[in-house]
């Protein structure tokens, strides 16, 4: 299909580099077909204006929270949201929509659907259907044939608006024909010639079918093997010509300097807003040594900085890579004895990459073992285009064919099994592929930003004046197949480390494990927050929270009884909390300080209950907090529909969350004497009100 104007305008909005990545793929593959893509982050609204685009839009937005739209996109969502604008306001435009989430969380893709709605809303039309990736089952099920298709779709829809612009009298027949586009393309596949490209084709580096010769290369694993693993493939993968993304150019040039200075402080890699840096004065362990999981209580003295926070609050923990994993890494780039030296990061000179930066989160100048202890996450699970560009740099033939196996289109199922469920992380990879030697530059243009972690506040300010407290699992990834040695969470792990020295015991107490220490670490405010006790202390609410998802409950129980003391005659409503572990004798968490908030009314009603324990009883006690509600079905039905009060969940997604909600479902079904359908509108009226609030993880 032949149209004069070959440009389009592509935004992306990211939180984590997601959804940047895919819009770099698309820029990249628009030139292979003969497109022009604008390339823009939403937030740049200054270099570009929706309000006079004449061309087809492409957006890629992913969903940060509990189911916001990014960061970067706040001030576009904002302003189309203004209840001002006329719903004729976007009739001129025409969009294609890629929405980025994980349906282990409440609201997928609600960035995404936010932003296509409003669209909508405001009078824009479709040109492609709108596609939501779950990162959940892998972005690639749906981000890469919704590429595919993305291309003749944007050729008719430039095509049309060449004749809308050449037909006046027309405008509302064409316009009419626009909106059945989503229809007409859905089905549309990529052309045989766009299909056929090859490796060598110039101007398309490494993309379309990759055609090798088996007989010429020699596996990494035997013959015999007959189960695929990381390193070895077993038919049809093995055999297949394969389909691979295509090779963006190098962007990114790294010159070592013979100068000295000083590393960039730390506030200023993160954007989000202010950092402060706070002394850790306690550190706890609340289980015994023998419990599976090793939870941590840590609190830090904010009583010298304008740090705010409320019970239920969450806060971001800036914290360094592993330093024998760094290390290890410096090793594997042939640059142990640079560390320490100073480098320069520029765009490289002459780069084919159009619009190409330093990317935001790499200091121009500092040393490189900064770059890789605090700047990169080296335990990024590795992208299909960082496999790509890994091939380039792997000299054993049956190691190259393999990696190129794991990014291809064909290997899909082994990228998800060996990489992606596996947690494999790059240094993994150079373990499993050791001819595989990439540059330092190549790193920092393919590992994304080392992110701070959240945690749940786990403290009341009017309870604990100048501190804050939160708790954690120290996180455990056992050795296996694809990962060679065993490692802790990057945050958690270091955590741990740094307070060894503080660690007591506590025999599930607070109230022990004083120390000071000289010990900092720099943390900043989570905004956006709705996980707060309610306005109204007359109103009863119910919690639960199994395991750490306990830690902003004490915060809450603190909070309530500092009330108690200072206002008598307040009414208060009645508090509930559901809690569980696996042993009651090794991971109880705060059974003391519970038991305390029970004995001085604080707390009205505790059940517990401990999935691992045995039970000489006629009746089996419940295991699993989903199973001690449903015995509470009228005190909370109670609760929830007579008193209106507010339920609070706290913990793991996908093993405890889901199965409250079911719970909750049945409960309100039984007592409401309704259909499952109409309970479960029930519970979505309660998200809709925030009378049913969650603060989970997966």
């Amino acid at each position: 299909m032949c149209c004069e104007s070959k440009r389009f305008l592509l935004l992306y909005a990211t939180q984590k580099g997601q959804a940047k990545a895919i819009a770099e793929e698309i820029h990249q593959q628009a030139g292979a077909h003969g497109l022009e893509a604008d390339m823009h982050c939403i937030s740049e609204m200054e270099k570009y204006n929706l309000e006079t685009e004449k061309d087809p839009v492409v957006i890629v937005i992913s969903t940060t929270g509990t189911g916001d739209p990014p960061d970067t996109a706040c001030k576009f969502v904002k302003k189309i949201q203004d209840k001002t604008l006329p719903p004729d306001h976007f009739t001129h435009l025409q969009y294609g929509l890629l929405g980025l989430g994980d349906s282990e969380y409440m609201f997928f893709c609600n960035g995404g659907r936010t932003v296509d709605r409003r669209l909508q809303e405001l009078g824009a039309q479709h040109f492609y259907d709108t596609g939501l990736a779950d990162d959940c089952v892998g972005l690639e099920l749906v981000v890469d044939p919704w590429i595919d298709g993305l291309w003749l779709a944007l050729k008719k829809a430039l095509q049309l608006q060449k004749e809308k612009e050449g037909m006046n009298n027309a405008v509302k027949a064409v316009s009419s024909s626009l909106s059945t586009a989503p229809h007409a393309v859905h089905e549309l596949k990529l052309s045989p010639e766009v299909q056929n490209l090859k490796l060598e084709d110039e101007g398309v580096r490494g993309s379309g079918v990759l055609s090798q010769k088996l007989d010429d290369i020699n596996l990494v694993a035997p013959a015999r093997d007959t189960k695929p693993s990381l390193v070895h493939s077993v038919p049809p993968v093995s055999q297949s010509a394969l389909n691979i993304p295509a090779l963006p150019p190098e962007y990114i040039e790294v010159e070592f300097q013979d100068t000295q200075g000083e590393n960039p402080h730390l506030s200023s890699l993160i954007s989000e807003g202010t950092t402060f840096e706070v002394p850790v004065t306690k550190a706890v362990q609340l289980t015994r040594e023998d419990a599976i999981k090793t939870a941590l209580l840590l609190e830090l003295d904010i009583a010298d900085t304008a740090f705010e926070y409320q019970p239920g609050d969450a806060f971001c923990v800036i914290c360094p890579n592993n330093v024998c994993e760094v290390e290890e890494l410096l090793h594997v780039l042939g640059l142990t004895e640079k560390g320490d030296d100073f480098v320069c990061v520029k765009v490289k000179q002459g780069t084919k990459k159009k619009g190409a930066s330093r990317p935001q989160h790499i200091p121009g100048r500092s040393t490189l073992k900064f770059i890789l202890t605090w700047c990169l996450e080296i335990r990024a699970i590795p992208k299909k285009a960082f496999l790509r560009a890994l091939v380039e740099c792997t000299s054993d033939a049956g190691e190259k064919r393999r990696l190129q196996e794991l990014c291809s289109r064909q290997g899909a199922s082994d990228y998800n099994s060996f990489i992606r469920d596996s947690n494999v992380c790059l240094l993994d990879l150079l373990h499993a592929f050791p001819s595989c030697k990439p540059s330092l530059s190549l790193l920092i243009e393919y590992l994304p930003k080392l992110q701070a972690r959240s945690y749940s506040v786990s403290s009341s300010n009017l309870y604990q004046p100048g501190r804050l407290c939160f708790v954690f699992n120290v996180v455990e990834f056992p050795a296996g197949p694809s990962r060679p040695v065993s490692r802790k969470g990057v945050c958690t792990g270091w955590l741990a480390e740094l307070v060894a020295p503080l660690l007591h015991p506590s025999k599930n107490s607070l109230h022990t494990g004083e120390s000071s220490s000289t010990e900092k670490i720099y943390i900043f405010p989570r905004p956006k927050n709705a996980f707060h006790l309610p306005a109204d202390p007359s109103v009863p609410f119910i919690m639960v929270g199994p395991g750490t998802g306990i830690s902003p409950f004490i915060g809450f129980l603190q909070h309530r009884q500092k009330l108690r003391e200072q206002h008598t005659d307040w009414v208060f409503g009645e508090t509930w909390l559901f809690f569980g572990c696996r042993h009651q004798d090794r991971d109880y968490l705060f059974k003391d300080e519970l038991q305390c908030f029970l004995e001085n009314g604080t707390l009205t009603h505790l059940k517990v209950c401990f999935s691992r324990d045995s039970s000489t009883a006629e009746v089996t006690p419940p295991k699993y907090v989903q199973d001690v509600l449903r015995l509470c079905a009228k005190e909370v039905a109670r609760v929830l529909l007579k008193e209106r009060g507010y339920f609070y969940i706290c913990g793991d997604k996908k093993h405890m969350a889901d199965g409250v909600s079911e719970a909750i479902v049945d409960i309100l079904s039984m007592e409401m004497e309704a259909d499952t359908l109409e309970a479960m509108k029930i519970l979505a009226m309660l998200r809709e009100a925030k009378r049913y609030l969650q603060d989970v993880w997966s």
